[in-house]
């Protein structure tokens, strides 16, 4: 298979914050988020889980995915749609 993109999100239910992001290595990326990175947002809010994940087969379908859930009708969509579903999970 070739690449394979991800969008994902990630929830810190310390916190209740949600984090978007992009990558081709989702368990490196998670890893990073979550252990290794020593600054940025996500260190602030650790520890995160996997909240939903979409895959792509294109960079460039990924990043337009990434960029529109980070507007305030994707954040909605994100609040409405995925949170609810896991929260009912955790």
């Amino acid at each position: 298979m070739e690449n394979t993109f991800v969008v994902y999100i990630l929830y810190s239910a310390s916190s209740g914050k949600t984090y978007t992001g992009m990558t081709s290595d989702l368990i490196t990326r998670f890893h990073f988020h979550n252990f290794k990175s020593t600054k940025g947002f996500t260190i602030k809010y650790r520890p995160w889980i996997v909240a939903h994940v979409e895959f792509f087969e294109s960079k460039m379908e990924a990043m337009l995915r990434e960029k529109e859930l980070k507007t305030g009708k994707g954040r909605d969509w994100v609040r409405r749609i995925i949170l609810p579903k896991f929260n009912s999970v955790v």
